[in-house]
This record gives structure tokens, C-alpha cells and sequence, in this order.
């Protein structure tokens, strides 16, 4: 998987105003400049587990978008199918064998500073999952999206499984409807 993207990110904090469509305004901007590079094909990764509060933001989001219907989008990990630190390296072999040339969003939880709690992370370049618990695992993905569903301190592990549900799913809807918009803006054009 080529990974030569520019790494930048833009904060999105679910709480304030219009979350939704800064989500959309920036996602659908990567859709139009990068889908095009990869023959229009993208696979979706939605990392996590919901064996613990604040690792269950990927599979919420996969569990949100696994009725896409498009061709050309292809999705790994759900509620029901996770993509987790077990089976990320072979879902990653999967995706270069049978999706040599598509764009990979790849969408987990993070811990980060007490101020960006809430908010998401959407740019270019690949994440690191598992980095905030010591984790070595492959990075992955074109375009990055993340969710700050806490503050990191010494017992990361700790703090993930006492995550508010509340906030998760919030930046979970707010993943899923805006792709599905920006998806739906993008394949209807």
C-alpha cells in the first residue's frame, strides 16, 4: 500500500456547531481529489473492538455503514466482524491482494490531550493502531479518520474501558452519516 500522502489533520469537535457538515466539507474533499487517483475504488477499515467503551468506535462506525451498497466500496469491520489488533495484519494482506489500487480510509479511537477530547481527526496519511497501548502494528490507510474518545495518561488501557458510551456514539453517527452523504454526493455525480 503506498503511503506518500501528506500527513495533516483537521479537528472536528462533535460538540460545537454543525459537526456534521465540517465532517462532509472536508471528507468530500478528499473523496474528489484522491478517489479519481484510485480508479473510483475505496475500502473503508473500521478498526476497534467493542470489548472495551473507547476502542468500540471503529466497529460502531462499520456496524452504521455496513448497508452501503456501492460497487466500487468495499468494508471491513463491524460490530459482528472487527478489524482489532488480531487480524489486522491478514485484513491488511486481504486489501492489497484484492484491492490493489483503491483508496483506504482507515477509521479507529485515539487517546489525546484533555482538550481534544470529543474531537475528530480527519486528513491525509495513514494511522498507527494500537500505538496508545503499545501496540506494533502496521500502519494503514490513505486518508485517516480518528476520534478522540479520551485523555492518555499512564493507564491508557484503563482509561479506554471507562470511556462515556455517549460520546463514541456521537462521533460514530457523525462518521457514518457524513460518509454515507459524502459517498452518496460523490457516486451520484
Amino acid at each position: 500500500m503506498d503511503l506518500d500522502y501528506k500527513r495533516s489533520s483537521t479537528y472536528i469537535n462533535v460538540n460545537e456547531e454543525n459537526p456534521l457538515s465540517l465532517f462532509c466539507k472536508h471528507f468530500s474533499s478528499y473523496l474528489s481529489l484522491y478517489l479519481p487517483l484510485h480508479h473510483n475504488e475505496l475500502v473503508i477499515v473500521c478498526i476497534g473492538t467493542d470489548r472495551a467503551t473507547g476502542d468500540s468506535l471503529g466497529p460502531l462506525v462499520g456496524y452504521k455503514l455496513k448497508e452501503l451498497s456501492y460497487e466500487q466500496v468495499t468494508l471491513y469491520g463491524t460490530l459482528n466482524d472487527p478489524v482489532h489488533a488480531k487480524n489486522l495484519e491478514e485484513t491488511l494482506e486481504t486489501i492489497i491482494k484484492d484491492h490493489p489500487r483503491a483508496l483506504v480510509v482507515a477509521i479507529d479511537a485515539c487517546l489525546g490531550a484533555a482538550e481534544n477530547v470529543g474531537c475528530l481527526t480527519l486528513g491525509e496519511g495513514s494511522i498507527k493502531p494500537g500505538a496508545g497501548v503499545k501496540k506494533d502494528l502496521p500502519p494503514i490507510g490513505h486518508i485517516h479518520i480518528t476520534g478522540i474518545v479520551n485523555f492518555s495518561s499512564l493507564m491508557n488501557m484503563v482509561i479506554l474501558q471507562n470511556t462515556r458510551l455517549s460520546l463514541v456514539m456521537k462521533m460514530a453517527d457523525t462518521i457514518a452519516s457524513g460518509i454515507k452523504y459524502c459517498l452518496w454526493r460523490y457516486y451520484q455525480d
